[in-house]
């Protein structure tokens, strides 16, 4: 199932910012994970909490809730700033263009669903594989230990898997619902200047991969 990001009748109201994630090949999970716990860092050093999902299928997603009012109009040029600054801080590993000709051994920084005609799959989806997989709430130890271990499978679950994962652990996506935040009002600017300062302060993952 795919949804937008905002509920109705508020169709220019998103409830979150999210960043889709997408390996091209030989890039893959692993890959995602090094990015999302970038993005996670960035985001904190901003003073916004974020979350994280797998797509159900080789990817993560990333969201910053903020149930706040905030436009798309607010939300897409953000979102944008922060792809192209990732993008131009680390080229080897993230592209902002979703041109399939430079998505080999990178990671696709996808803000273009920050858009409300744009929709995402919804979290606790089964995906139509042969193996169908859950897109499924991640705690970000999980994703740290992914990146560590190099080991995409630890972040792939069946229906079984996931309906014992949410007896014993609950509702991990629950905050997206509820966590109110604001986004930064200015100084990232068009071409997210501030956010590429806060990027070239560097970031706990370094020390993950050195140790990796």
């Amino acid at each position: 199932m795919h949804v937008p990001l905002h509920r109705a009748p508020d169709a220019d109201r998103p409830d979150s910012v999210v960043f889709d994630l997408d390996p091209g090949a030989p890039a893959d999970l692993v890959s995602c994970c090094e990015v999302a716990l970038i993005l996670h860092d960035l985001f904190a050093r901003l003073h916004l909490q974020s979350f994280a999902k797998t797509s159900g299928s080789k990817g993560l997603q990333l969201y910053v809730p903020l149930n706040n009012g905030a436009t798309y109009g607010e939300t897409k040029p953000f979102s944008r700033a922060v792809a192209e600054a990732l993008a131009a801080r680390r080229p080897e590993l993230v592209v902002s263009n979703m041109k399939k000709s430079l998505r080999g051994g990178k990671v696709l920084l996808d803000w273009s669903q920050n858009d409300p005609h744009k929709t995402t799959v919804c979290v606790y989806s089964l995906r139509a594989r042969e193996r169908p997989t859950v897109s499924m709430p991640v705690a970000w130890s999980e994703v740290r230990r992914c990146l560590r271990a190099r080991d995409p499978s630890l972040l792939s679950f069946e229906a079984d898997a996931a309906l014992r994962r949410v007896e014993k652990r609950g509702d991990l996506f629950a905050p997206v619902l509820a966590l109110k935040q604001e986004l930064p009002r200015s100084g990232w600017g068009e071409r997210g200047a501030r956010l590429e300062t806060q990027l070239m302060t560097g970031s706990r993952v370094t020390a993950i991969r050195r140790s990796a």
